[in-house]
């Protein structure tokens, strides 16, 4: 070899060398960086005429298992699903509250029960007719709080699709954009694989909104495709639509045409867990707003009318006129079985028992319907009314089983729900978290580890030095050459 090719060889691989530390640098500085993959160096031997020409930096290659990171990315959609869907369950368990807990929907409804019973024992006390008004306005008012609560809930969740949407689209046009980009980068000859980890953020993104699988295309290029079927991008990005709305009311659906669904360039698509885009945070937020809190809404409207129409009939107070409202009234009218969907919203204590709204206590004991005091030791009104509550009914909707219950029972019936639902809820979601929290670990060890990189660099040093000393014996030799 002579002295020259020697020479050459030395500084191909200072330059390989060279470009090996700043691969171990940006390996370091990024060794905690979210959605950085780790850099290898790919070198070759270098040959000219038949002879050996030192080292080729072919370039540096992304360390990703693909795989792992699909999977990774189907669980973080499944994890954010189940956490929305956990939290409205669980919100909706403590709005209802468990037997015996203060301020429960249970607790409420004994509460009334016993204030009824105390009035009854006493019919000729003012202050135990007005405990028993207190107990049913609070028990209407609880019903009225968690129903615009469920309201509240389903409003939110139109807010969220709304918000959900424009980071979808933007993270798309995202990705579209650095597609182009690491296709300029590297027609230029440059290193784009800051760019990729850039796309991979914005992917991850997409992903814990809705499921995607990642299609790799010709010159580091992807394709991106919902595990619905739908095409996100694809060459252009796919632009979603929805249209959010200010307030959510109990009559407000999408089958109505009152709330939005979305759209796919324009294209009217399913929404839900069952769609082209389910699956993710956007699928469950849809299930809250549409079926969730709508279910929680219905057996709350069930019950609502199951507690009003007790207390409408005449056979408990003889006092009442057919079609006039009871104890408990739809905002002061009678029951009307076609105006049930937000009942439990409306629901209040007729004013004629209220001596605010300019009614009279006295109407408790000796009926809703009387235009004078009767006797003050007559209770068989409010025995009735104790016995109406008790009374074992068969709801009239609500989808509950066939059964008669009484107001409690009814209310400890939509409690068990409520919880068994939760509890189902959390299982999904704990399976969820553990396949996440798996792939996760899987997908670190394929990333940075700071001790191999050390030693990495201690070789980088010992190649540096022994190159840097070829290249000062061939100076020693041309300088001896040059003195003959």
């Amino acid at each position: 070899m002579s002295i020259s090719g020697a020479l050459g060889n030395a500084l191909s691989g200072l330059s390989a060398v060279a470009r090996a530390a700043d691969v171990v640098a940006s390996n370091t500085a990024n060794a905690m960086t979210e959605g950085y993959a780790r850099r290898e160096l790919s070198l070759s031997s270098r040959s000219l005429g038949g002879s050996g020409a030192g080292v080729w930096v072919d370039g540096v290659s992304r360390v990703v298992n693909r795989v792992v990171l699909a999977d990774r990315r189907i669980a973080d959609a499944e994890v954010a699903n189940t956490n929305l869907r956990t939290d409205f369950l669980a919100k909706l368990e403590s709005l209802l509250g468990n037997p015996g807990q203060a301020g429960s929907l249970s607790t409420n409804l004994a509460n009334f029960e016993s204030a009824l019973i105390e009035a009854a024992s006493r019919p000729d006390s003012e202050a135990r007719l007005a405990t028993a008004l207190k107990s049913a306005q609070t028990l209407a008012a609880q019903l009225n709080s968690i129903s615009g609560s469920v309201q509240q809930s389903r409003a939110d969740a139109d807010h969220s699709i709304a918000e959900q949407v424009r980071v979808l689209n933007e993270s798309l046009t995202q990705i579209d954009r650095l597609n182009a980009e690491i296709v300029a980068q590297r027609a230029a000859g440059r290193d784009a694989t800051a760019l990729m980890d850039l796309r991979q953020r914005a992917v991850d993104t997409v992903a814990a909104i809705v499921p995607v699988r990642e299609v790799a295309r010709e010159h580091d290029q992807i394709s991106l495709y919902t595990t619905g079927g739908a095409i996100l991008l694809e060459g252009t990005a796919a632009a979603i639509g929805f249209a959010p709305v200010g307030v959510v009311t109990a009559d407000m659906t999408l089958a109505s045409g009152a709330l939005s669904g979305l759209t796919i360039n324009g294209m009217a698509v399913p929404p839900g867990d069952e769609g082209l885009l389910g699956g993710g945070s956007l699928g469950a937020s849809f299930a809250l707003r549409d079926t969730l809190a709508p279910t929680a809404q219905t057996q709350l409207d069930a019950f609502a009318r199951d507690l009003i129409s007790r207390f409408q009939d005449p056979a408990v107070d003889p006092t009442l006129a057919p079609g006039d409202p009871g104890l408990f009234t739809d905002r002061g009218a009678a029951l009307d079985p076609l105006e049930e969907v937000g009942l439990a919203g409306r629901i209040a204590v007729n004013p004629r028992a209220d001596p605010a709204q300019g009614g009279a206590l006295w109407r408790l004991r000796d009926g809703l319907g009387a235009v004078a005091p009767g006797a003050v030791g007559d209770a068989s009104i409010l025995t009735a009314l104790g016995d109406a509550l008790t009374r074992g009914q068969v709801p009239a909707s609500g989808g509950f089983i066939g059964a008669a219950r009484s107001a409690s029972g009814l209310a400890a019936d939509i409690l068990s729900q409520a919880a068994s639902g939760r509890q189902s809820a959390e299982a999904q979601q704990a399976f969820a978290s553990a396949r996440q929290d798996a792939l996760r670990t899987l997908q670190l060890a394929d990333g940075v580890d700071t001790d191999h990189e050390m030693q990495t660099l201690l070789q980088i040093e010992q190649a540096y030095a022994a190159n840097a000393r070829v290249i000062g014996t061939m100076d020693e030799l041309i300088q001896q050459l040059l003195a003959l």
